[in-house]
């Protein structure tokens, strides 16, 4: 029995190289990347999002199945949002299904100088400003709607805008040394990071939605994690705004950089978009380096110069509170390696359990490219049955500056790099499954000669020897190189020096031609030889050896076949020391004529020549295998000879010069690869006719180097983008299926799973409440040991998982649905305790939901998150508008002392003085009488109804009107700023109201935003109406286990008879996915509608085999409630 199964099948597949315009399309920066985390990161990811960029005049978008175009002259393309040399055009109506129906809304970025804190100037017993706010006050920039000056900023210069994930309506703007963060309900800037004057520029920014935080790329390859910090200045500071508050990015880790040259330097990187905690960036050189943010308990040092305020780890784990015991993942994501700040900026004191933690980024994997071209390839020998225990896919590439990569075609990777030449390796032959032979030339002298290097290497352990020894300075170059088929004997070939014939076993010169040979032009060895008679005639001889030593009656007792073995055993070793074998090989001179060649031991021949034939040109290269022989010449004609019947046929191409063919491997195999300048072709040599071509232009744009056959229907080429392809006979680019690859190392990926079988682990992880324990298999020793935690939550467990998936639709889900299921819960404890004439003091929350989910926050939570922002929208106000937006966002949040101070400071040249004064004098003045209530009403209803929407708004919250203001907004439309109004005015029933008509809007057949409606509704408490929606979906799973979560963490919700149609459905899932014990036990739960399904699943469906499981009420976990 064969000890070692080997992998044959080759996948189709491509060995990248170094980056340029030429393979741009092939090594697409994003999707590899992205494809690389889906594969090699743990946890797997599901999908990937990035920005499409179109350079030219039109950007193509190509989103759910829908194909459209929209024209944006000399813009770049950002999601809804297009980026010219002179604004930002911002498109409202962007969706998937239809283009924009309009050219998009486009704000024009004004000169510095503009802005009225660059005009006043400054107090003389102001300090000069430093660092940050210098830069910001240098960088500060004015948004407007009309056209700038000649003296406006132009954008050319901007390399990336980007949304921030973390905060609604904030972009960035990334320059070579600084980030501008705007806020565009104001259109200003709020936060700048810059570099010093001896810092690195960026080229690439990702901010992340878990948190504040930004991933920043540098020109050398350095990759920083910088997080967000409110600060607040002293108040007595002489000039206000050296006291304002700023958005400030602290720098918090960073990788090392990279030795960046001409030819080196980094291309982009991309960040895990659901852990947030992963990095991969691409080197021009072809490498992809992995680097992992780590965290690690220690204390920040103590700078007093420094600003840093320490970072805290969470409190929670997957939105739980961590028990005392309890055990945790703290690199899992990034949200749980680092805790929530304040808005404010202050740092809340550390808990119990949490310690302050540092950042550092971890190389932990580093995939190498080719180098530049050109390249030589060659594949090792092919496999047979003689080398099947043994045999490994090995496929050698010579590089231009020396060293010769070694890659295993079966998992793709670099095998081996070895540095064996000084200069351009011009080609490889292999002599054995481990060992080859390379040569290179240098440069040629004043007189055209050169210092030739023929090297044999031995891979196993890496040692390389000249194999002339002595020989190659100062000769002319070395033209190729030929190893029998046997592997004895090595032809090498010189351009103007006669050809040296070398025995390969023990590396002795057999023969040095002398001057008078003929130039060779083409050489082939001969497949034919007889090993297999100078075995049987040795044979023969040891045979009789041993009958003459053996007398007559010894030979009687011993037995024939012991006899046999020892002949056997000794021809064996003879063979592989003193046979050699008759060999023989064909080339051609200058003027075509063929020359035949047989070398035995050291004996050379000279044997029959051929008259050249007149319908070929020079002959470049010659291809032999069994009776047919193949040559090639300068004119692309390709001149097939069949030895056995002793006919010739001339085909030709009209492809130019035949660079060069090689026949397949396998027994019987006749097809043949044939390399033109423009291309390549197979031909089978059988029917003599082409199979498939590739031509440079038609359907390839680059410019193939060398070629070769990988197996028997696979050949493999080399290519001047600075790519290895793998291709199949067709020779057209193809995907590779995953299971036919031999990873060296375990993958955690689900979703390379087939369906069925994705969705059994998910279950399997999920939850296992049929055994006492929780048992599994997996790789992981942490996450293996945390799923085993009788002390994780249910809740916990669905966060987890989703994340292990990588499903970021469970994600949210389990996210907003672990918070509010607690909050609601505490909630209800605390009003019994009430009623009960307990402590009715509510106990301060430890987390909150973070801010990225904007109107699902807390109400209180989302008031202050906005109040800060519109104290930062004051202080970096700069022009008229920004006051008055400033002051209308005031007054939508009841602030109106503030909002009146601020109407006040309108100018007198002010073409709206008049109106801000009246507007002031109506705000202080205003009554909560009946008669100017109403007034007032009658006026915004009138101004709503003439296309005023956002003046009449103002005057229903003037009036405690929020409610009708919210109604007003959605009749016309707009959802987004009803919820807003609706967190930061209403109360808790009124609000509700408002939001529970967004999510019947959003479930209507025009939106159809199912799963958002949900995430509503979870955040109101309707917690049987998200079970409802979700089992009327068809989510058995994320039903039950949402509606027994309920049932853990608030008893007193009511469920009704959804619990029996949610628990039954899923007990049918999991009979479906195999688990007969998870389907019984929840059939079980199911009450009367689980009875007939507990029926077939023990009496319908081969019960009798195995024994009956109790008709109990299990107990789901063994977490308690929080």
């Amino acid at each position: 029995m064969i000890p070692y199964t080997v992998n044959i099948k080759l996948a189709a597949r491509t060995l990248t190289g170094t980056l340029n315009l030429q393979n741009k399309s092939a090594t697409c920066c994003y999707f590899f990347l992205s494809l690389f985390f889906l594969i090699k990161l743990k946890p797997a990811v599901v999908s990937v999002y990035s920005h499409f960029v179109a350079s030219s005049f039109s950007a193509i978008i190509c989103l759910a199945c829908a194909l459209f175009m929209c024209a944006y002259i000399n813009g770049m393309f950002f999601f809804s949002s297009v980026l010219t040399s002179e604004g930002i055009v911002f498109i409202t109506d962007f969706t998937p299904s239809k283009p924009p129906g309009s050219g998009g809304k486009k704000v024009y970025i004004a000169s510095p100088h503009a802005s009225p804190a660059h005009t006043k100037p400054p107090p003389a017993a102001a300090p000069a400003p430093t660092g940050a706010k210098k830069a910001l006050n240098k960088v500060k920039v004015l948004i407007t709607n009309e056209k700038p000056t000649a003296e406006a900023v132009t954008l050319n210069d901007c390399l990336q805008l980007s949304y921030l994930p973390s905060k609604r309506n904030h972009m960035l703007l990334l320059y070579p040394r600084e980030i501008l963060i705007l806020d565009l309900e104001l259109s200003q800037t709020v936060g700048v990071v810059a570099i010093e004057r001896s810092g690195v520029p960026f080229i690439q920014v990702t901010p992340c939605a878990q948190r504040d935080a930004l991933y920043c790329l540098h020109e050398n390859g350095c990759i920083t994690l910088r997080v967000c910090r409110c600060t607040a200045a002293a108040e007595e500071a002489t000039d206000p705004e050296q006291s304002v508050q700023e958005l400030v990015y602290d720098l918090r880790s960073q990788c090392d950089a990279i030795r960046v040259t001409k030819t080196v330097r980094p291309y982009r990187m991309v960040i895990c978009p659901v852990n947030e905690n992963k990095a991969a960036l691409m080197v021009s050189d072809g490498r992809v380096m992995l680097w992992e943010l780590k965290a690690h308990a220690g204390r920040t040092s103590a700078n007093p110069s420094s600003c840093l305020s320490p970072l805290y780890s969470p409190v929670a784990f997957c939105g739980a509170p961590l028990g005392p015991s309890q055990k945790r993942i703290q690199d899992l994501s990034l949200n749980s390696m680092i805790g929530q700040t304040l808005i404010g900026g202050e740092v809340p004191p550390p808990s119990s359990n949490q310690q302050e933690v540092q950042l550092k980024f971890l190389l932990s994997g580093l995939l190498s490219g080719l180098p530049l071209p050109p390249f030589a390839i060659r594949m090792c020998p092919p496999l047979t049955t003689k080398n099947i225990n043994h045999y490994q896919p090995l496929l050698a590439a010579g590089t231009s500056n020396g060293s010769i990569l070694v890659y295993n075609l079966t998992s793709g990777l670099l095998h081996k790099e070895l540095s064996v030449h000084s200069c351009e390796v011009r080609g490889i032959e292999w002599v054995s499954l481990t060992s080859f032979l390379s040569f290179a030339t240098s440069a040629p002298n004043n007189m055209g000669l050169v210092r030739n290097e023929l090297q044999h290497v031995d891979l196993p352990t890496g040692r390389c020897f000249a194999f002339r020894g002595e020989r190659g300075n100062d000769e002319p170059p070395i033209e190729m190189i030929k190893v029998s088929h046997l592997k004895q004997y090595l032809v090498v070939v010189f351009k103007e020096k006669p050809l040296e014939l070398w025995d390969v076993r023990t590396g002795s010169l057999l023969r040095e031609m002398a001057k008078s040979f003929p130039t060779v032009t083409a050489l082939e060895w001969s497949p034919s030889h007889n090993l297999k008679s100078l075995k049987k005639k040795q044979m023969a001889a040891r045979e009789a050896m041993a009958r003459q030593t053996v007398s007559d009656a010894e030979q009687s007792n011993v037995e024939s076949s012991v006899i046999s073995l020892l002949q056997d055993a000794e021809s064996k070793s003879e063979t592989g020391q003193a046979i050699s074998a008759r060999e023989h090989f064909v080339f051609t001179d200058t003027d075509g004529q063929v020359y035949h060649i047989t070398v035995e031991g050291n004996t050379v021949k000279d044997g029959a020549r051929i008259p050249p034939d007149g319908s070929m040109g020079s002959i470049t290269c010659i291809a032999w295998k069994g009776d047919t022989l193949v040559l090639g010449d300068v004119d692309g004609n390709l001149n097939f000879w069949d030895l056995k019947a002793r006919l010739s046929r001339g085909i030709p191409t009209h492809r130019g010069w035949v660079k060069k063919i090689r026949f397949a491997p396998g027994k019987g195999n006749q097809k043949l690869l044939v390399m033109y300048t423009d291309g390549a072709e197979v031909w089978d040599t059988k029917e003599v006719q082409m199979v498939s071509s590739m031509r440079i232009g038609r359907n390839v744009n680059y410019r193939i180097l060398d070629i070769d056959w990988c197996t028997s229907d696979k050949v493999v080429l080399a290519s001047d983008d600075g790519c290895v392809r793998v291709l199949e006979m067709a020779m057209k680019s193809a995907s590779y299926r995953m299971d036919e690859q031999d990873l060296t190392d375990p993958v955690w990926c689900p979703y390379l799973l087939l369906p069925r079988a994705a969705l059994t682990l998910k279950a399997f992880l999920l939850l296992q409440p049929w055994s006492g324990t929780f048992t599994m298999d997996i790789t992981q020793v942490d996450t293996k040991s945390v799923l085993q935690d009788p002390e994780l939550t249910l809740l916990q467990r669905c966060l987890l998982v989703s994340r292990l998936f990588g499903d970021e639709s469970d994600l949210h889900f389990w996210t907003v649905a672990s918070h509010y299921l607690q909050s609601f819960a505490q909630a209800r404890q605390l009003s019994v305790s009430s009623a009960d004439g307990g402590d009715a003091a509510q106990p301060p929350l430890q987390h909150h939901l973070d801010i990225c989910y904007d109107v699902l926050c807390e109400s209180s939570y989302f008031q202050k998150f906005q109040l800060d922002r519109v104290h930062l929208q004051e202080v970096k106000r700069s022009s008229y508008e920004h006051t008055k937006k400033c002051a209308d966002q005031l007054l939508l949040l009841g602030q109106t002392d503030r909002a009146v101070q601020l109407l006040l400071e309108t100018s007198a040249d002010n073409s709206s003085y008049y109106c801000d004064s009246l507007k002031a004098c109506l705000v202080t003045t205003i009554t909560s009488s009946g008669p100017s209530q109403s007034t007032i009403k009658l006026v915004a209803t009138n101004m709503i109804a003439n296309g005023k929407l956002a003046e009449g708004v103002q005057l229903l919250c003037l009036i405690d009107k929020a409610a009708d203001a919210c109604r007003y907004l959605q009749t016309y439309g707009e959802w987004n700023r009803a919820a807003w109004l609706a967190k930061v005015r209403l109360n808790a029933a009124e609000g509700s109201d408002v939001l529970k008509r967004w999510a019947e809007q959003l479930c209507s057949p025009q939106f159809n935003q199912k799963s958002k409606a949900i995430l509503l509704l979870l955040s109101l408490g309707c917690f049987y109406k998200v079970g409802e929606m979700l089992h009327s979906m068809r989510q058995f799973d994320r039903a039950a286990l949402f509606i027994e979560a309920c049932l853990k963490y608030d008893p007193g919700v009511s469920m009704g008879t959804l619990i029996e149609a949610a628990f039954v459905d899923y007990a049918r899932l999991l009979r479906s996915l195999g688990l007969r014990e998870g389907a019984a036990l929840w059939a079980s739960r199911a009450g009367s509608a689980g009875v007939q399904l507990m029926e077939e699943l023990f009496h319908g469906e081969g019960g009798g085999t195995e024994g009956p499981l109790e008709y109990k009420e299990f107990d789901l976990g063994e977490e308690g409630t929080e």
